[in-house]
Formats: C-alpha cells, structure tokens, sequence
C-alpha cells in the first residue's frame, strides 16, 4: 500500500467509496477528533452531508501511553481491552478515567462553540477516523452513536490493523477501509504527512463544514 499524502487526500478517497450515501437526509458524518476531523470533512463535502464530532478518549496504559488500554465516549461508554485488563491497578484506573472524562467534556464545549449536537436518532452515522490501530476508540464511539438512537452504523477509514478491522466489522452495519496491511506498525506510518492537529484546526473545519450545510439548505 502507497501512504497517503495527507488526512484530506484519505478523506476524498473514502468519499468516493461512500457515494451511495451521497444526498441523504438521514446520515451524519461525525468524526473522531483531532486527526480524524480532516478525514471526516472531505467526507462530508462529497457526501453533501452534515458533520459534526464523536468526542473520544484513549485510555492510555501508564507508562505507555500510546498503547490504549481502553477508550470511552460521551454517554458513559467505556471500552476496554481485554489483553491489559490483568495489568492494571484499579487506583490507576479511576485516576486515568476522571482525567480523560474531564478532556472529553472539556473538547465537547470546545469544538461545538454553541452548535447542537447532530440528531442520531433513527439516523445513519457515519463515522470517521484517520485510522484505527487497536479499534479501541472507534468501538467506544460505535457503541456511543447506538446509545444515542442510530439506525445504522458505518464506520469509514482510511487504514486499519487486521485486528481493529476484524473487532469493528462485528459490531457495525458496514465497514469500509481502503486499506488493512499485514505489517501495520501504526497509523502515522501510512501518511506522508501526519501533522499534529490542534484545536483551532477542529474547530475552523466545523465552523466551515456548518456554513457549507447553511448555504446549501
């Protein structure tokens, strides 16, 4: 597999893979924020479609925090790893759960500036990442999207492990992944350019995907 050359290159390529969907008044594109908020705007130009953001939080594993023991999502949804379950200590835990519920929080006021939450019920939702390592935080935002009401579920990526992608094809209605290499590594691996995102960055591309749907409503 070729890397992409950046996160709005990958979402232009899925949205071509999405086409079907092109036009519909029941779906919502909602992405993963931050990396996969690029991603999830191009979807949702080419899909004509509105966007908002499934707020997630990786759990990571003390001393390693880029390995995710875990994840949760708005509506009390957490999601562990079965693998690390053994190796935690509870106090760690708690400590790592109140942190990320705080950040969660504090990015859904952030990045909304005042929107409304899309309205998931009885709705299609998309949702979007830049790629999916261990599965762990998009399947704490498919769980999420399904406590909210959603109809139907696809989860869009460009990149998966094999491991992410056999977790989340049973817990969803469609799974579409451009690519999903033997030798994985990890997600930034598959991109020319993996620039960090920040928040000013989320929140100009919801700002715009918001005026987009306003001017063609």
């Amino acid at each position: 597999m070729r890397p992409f050359s950046d996160r709005a290159t990958a979402g232009r390529e899925l949205g071509l893979l999405l086409q079907l969907y092109r036009g519909r008044s029941d779906i919502a594109v909602l992405a993963l924020p931050r990396g996969g908020v690029p991603v999830a705007f191009e979807v949702a130009h080419r899909l004509a479609a509105p966007l908002d953001v499934m707020i997630v939080r990786k759990l990571g594993t003390p001393g390693k925090s880029e390995l995710a023991m875990g994840a949760i999502a708005a509506g009390g949804i957490v999601v562990s790893n079965e693998r690390s379950r053994q190796d935690r200590d509870p106090t760690q835990m708690e400590t790592i759960l109140a942190t990320e519920r705080a950040e969660l929080q504090r990015r859904e006021c952030l990045y909304r500036a005042g929107r409304n939450a899309l309205e998931l019920a009885d709705h299609m939702a998309i949702l979007v990442d830049d790629g999916a390592a261990t599965g762990a935080s998009m399947q704490a935002a498919v769980r999420a999207v399904r406590k909210l009401g959603a109809r139907e579920v696809v989860v869009a990526l460009p990149v998966a492990s094999v491991e992410a992608h056999e977790k989340l094809r049973e817990e969803v209605d469609r799974l579409v992944c451009i690519s999903t290499p033997a030798a994985f590594t990890a997600v930034s691996c598959w991109y020319d350019d993996f620039s960090e995102i920040d928040d000013a960055q989320v929140r100009d591309l919801l700002t715009r995907a918001s005026q987009d749907q306003a001017a063609d409503s």
